[in-house]
């Protein structure tokens, strides 16, 4: 199976995971919340599957472009 990996557009805090791995998922499904600037930015796939790993846990800090998780298609 093809893996493909979640990034994340903006840096800041990961304030929010609300899927796990093993989850299913559609293409725009939210995987994680950045905190930036008093604001959540949602983290979205970008095709539909299984999430394989989350690569980040709340609270961490995290860069732009940075890998938050993996989904297998």
């Amino acid at each position: 199976m093809p893996e493909i990996k979640v990034v994340t557009e903006v840096a800041g805090r990961i304030c929010a995971l609300p899927v796990e791995a093993g989850s299913r998922i559609g293409d725009g499904d939210e995987i994680a919340f950045v905190e930036a600037m008093k604001m959540e930015i949602p983290v979205t796939s970008t095709t539909a599957g299984k999430i394989k790993s989350i690569l980040v846990k709340i609270d961490d800090v995290i860069a732009e472009g940075q890998a938050v998780a993996i989904v297998e298609t």
